[in-house]
């Protein structure tokens, strides 16, 4: 403060300009941190007052922070800093504050603000008709409104805003805090809090209540769930989300995150005391303890090899379905499970420039209603792969692996499989300029298998094969004015080891294989361990590639494989029975952004008709987003037997800038039902997302029938969602 005593009085008393620069006493010139500088169109000193006054254009800066005004006066007894008419102050994060009269110290940070306003660097808003600087870091406002919207001159209502009797923003926390506070929509109040806390968009995480979940479900009745974010420590956090239910008992749900310094874990559960009940909330046997627990961790052991771990367990089949609990389906560890299906999974995994290897334990809880030999899933205790690369220069690549998989089952065969394995590949560009690439493989796999069902079945079974070939095409390149094609004629021959599936061998990791393009051209077309392609044969197809200078692109591959012998063991569904493979193909014309389709073939090799086809769509142009799976498969191309024919679309038309329409659909072509099917109306604009949907699911599973739903979700830029995005 006395600095800026000495600062105006220098400015003012040395100066008889228009303008006026501070400069520091003498006795004080060797400080550097304290410095003010004021300028204005007239600057005077009243003397009997003890009054510094300066008028017209008036700019005060100190440490950063800068104060305009039309009319500034400073009292030099009290060091109170009083401005009035368009006075603005901006901090030097950027923050500007607005009012018509300030009252101030003299280093512009604490005092009082009449009819007040206040913008952050990333957009938020808020006013008051008065607010008071408490000190450096904390603002109260009497009669204040929020937002994060920008707000127009021809238009002052925001899309969003929280308007309270009192708001505190603490600069130190980074929390704005409300009393008596509603949630204006449009200008119309929808939601009253007597309390209210949120962070400052620019704020490190604090602890404090999320915005709550409020619906209406046939399940469960009208229901509230309110998340409290707890902030443990810089490492760790919790959300606790206690949710009531109108028709069943109350449910607990905790998210619990933690990292170490070699890694993280990740933990989602929830329980209640409750029976069970159907889709219309009606309650039907024991009251018990029922709950989910999904969690995962990651851990780093050196730079080579990591741990980690996914666990997925739940008290009955549809207690997820019940109480809507979402993250059934994701990952979780080295391998994802099936839909409906828990996996649980402890692994290792590590890798070099030249090796990897993983190992890994897991079990299976299946939650289908038509799976009724639940013992004879095989938990997989443990499965394991390694591998190691050779650089042989001129001579190619070539690589050494090992793998294991030890089956248990409560009911059926168990079974144990150790594999050694080697292949090795080289390029060579021939004269003319065909591309060859011999390539030559051989395996060796040993089973245990116990309790096999077959009478007579011998405990074990081993057998060594191989294959060696080559795979031999020839690229034909035509640069164009306007469009560039690649054309790329491929075949591949082979020789394998003939009959290498043994029937005492049971299938467990190849009964859902397909053909397709992706192996058209390999030595061995079957992946997995348990069924291997030998024989002799032979693979024939051409690559299309044609980009255009405008950036279209168009790509394409089709071809067929034969064989010198028919395997019993390869079904019809596999493309690999018979002799002769399907015609397969694959193509993608991609515009960029605004459209691209790709689609997968498989025609019939006799009558060429069409046995399986799967498309898919994105199309992002104008005022249309859509996106679009198709597929059809016939009952001899089809896994389980029967025909499929089905279509998942998603949409979003702008009607206006602002407003849009959604459409879903989820239909079930061949059972001639929809799956789902939803239709909505919303509104966008920069600080604020509403969606309105109502959709319809037919799905059934036991208790759980057909339900109606009506979908309402917003998001407010800063604060995040509000609402429920499955009001059923």
């Amino acid at each position: 403060m006395a600095v800026w005593k000495c600062a105006l009085a220098a400015i003012l008393l040395g100066s008889a300009s228009h303008a006026a620069y501070a400069q520091p006493a003498p006795a004080e010139s060797e400080e550097k941190a304290e410095r003010v500088t004021l300028t204005a169109d007239s600057a005077y000193v009243l003397e009997n007052e003890n009054l510094v006054v300066a008028e017209g254009n008036v700019q005060a800066e100190y440490e950063g922070r800068v104060m305009t005004a039309d009319r500034l006066t400073y009292d030099r007894r009290t060091g109170v800093v009083h401005a009035q008419g368009n006075v603005t102050i901006l901090e030097p994060d950027g923050t500007q504050r607005f009012a018509d009269e300030v009252e101030t110290d003299a280093q512009l940070a604490n005092g009082y603000a009449v009819d007040f306003a206040m913008r952050t660097p990333d957009g938020a808003t808020a006013s008051s008709n008065l607010a008071t600087r408490e000190n450096e870091t904390r603002t109260t406002l009497e009669r204040s409104i929020y937002t994060s919207c920008e707000l127009c001159e021809e238009d002052s209502t925001p899309t969003w805003a929280i308007r309270a009797r009192k708001a505190v923003f603490d600069e130190e926390d980074g929390m704005y805090t409300y009393r008596d506070a509603v949630v204006e929509i449009a200008g119309f109040p929808v939601i009253y809090l007597p309390y209210f806390a949120h962070p400052d968009p620019q704020a490190e995480r604090r602890s404090g209540f999320l915005f709550p979940k409020v619906g209406s479900s046939s399940k469960r009745g009208v229901f509230y769930q309110q998340p409290y974010y707890w902030a443990i420590s810089p490492h760790q956090d919790l959300v606790i989300s206690p949710m009531i239910n109108s028709k069943v008992n109350p449910v607990m749900e905790l998210d619990y995150r933690k990292r170490f310094y070699s890694g993280q874990v990740n933990i989602n559960t929830s329980f209640t005391n409750e029976q069970n009940f159907d889709s219309d909330g009606e309650r039907f046997g024991d009251k018990e303890w029922r709950g989910h627990i999904f969690a995962d961790g990651k851990f780093r052991l050196n730079d080579d090899w990591l741990w980690g771990f996914g666990v997925e367990k739940m008290s009955d089949d549809l207690y997820s379905r019940r109480y809507d609990i979402d993250g059934e389906n994701d990952q979780r560890g080295l391998y994802t499970n099936q839909p409906r299906i828990l996996l649980s999974q402890i692994y290792t995994q590590g890798q070099s420039t030249n090796w990897y290897a993983d190992a890994s334990v897991l079990t299976f809880d299946s939650l289908r209603f038509d799976d009724s030999r639940e013992d004879s899933i095989a938990d997989v205790l443990p499965l394991g792969y390694a591998e190691r690369a050779f650089d042989l220069g001129a001579f190619g690549y070539a690589s050494v692996s090992g793998s294991t998989a030890f089956l248990s089952r409560t009911s059926g065969t168990d079974s144990k499989r150790a594999s050694i394995s080697a292949d090795w590949s080289v390029q060579k560009i021939l004269p003319g300029g065909f591309l060859a690439e011999p390539f030559a493989e051989a395996r060796y796999d040993y089973y245990d298998l116990n309790d096999f069902p077959v009478e007579g079945q011998s405990d074990a079974v081993e057998r060594g094969f191989g294959t060696a070939g080559l795979e031999l095409s020839y690229p034909l390149y035509r640069a164009g004015e306007n469009v560039d094609i690649l054309v790329e004629p491929i075949v591949m021959g082979a020789v394998g080891t003939s009959g290498p599936n043994d029937s005492e061998i049971p299938i467990e990791d190849g009964l859902f294989y397909e053909l397709d393009v992706s192996s058209l051209f390999e030595g061995n077309a079957q992946v997995g361990y348990d069924l291997y392609e030998g024989d002799s044969k032979v693979a024939a197809g051409i690559s299309t590639v044609a980009r255009w200078k405008s950036g279209v692109q168009f790509t394409g591959i089709a071809g067929r494989r034969w064989r010198s012998r028919d395997d019993p063991r390869f079904d019809e569904a596999s493309n690999l029975d018979g002799t002769v493979s399907d015609w397969i193909g694959a193509f993608g014309l991609d515009f960029g952004s605004p459209f691209s389709i790709k689609a997968k073939v498989r025609l019939d090799d006799d009558t060429l008709e069409l046995n399986r086809l799967d498309t898919s769509m994105e199309l992002n142009f104008d005022r249309v987003k859509a996106s679009a799976l198709y597929y059809r498969i016939q009952e001899k191309a089809s896994q389980s037997g029967n025909r499929q024919e089905g279509i998942i679309l998603n949409s979003e038309v702008s009607v206006t800038d602002n407003y849009f329409v959604l459409y879903g659909l989820q239909r079930d072509i061949e059972g001639n039902r929809d799956i789902s099917h939803s239709v909505g109306v919303g509104y966008e604009d920069d600080c604020s997302r509403f969606e309105i949907v109502f959709a319809r699911s037919e799905q059934i599973d036991r208790q759980l029938g057909p339900s109606d739903s009506i979908l309402f979700r917003f998001s407010l830029k800063s604060l995040g969602n509000i609402g429920s995005s499955n009001f059923d």
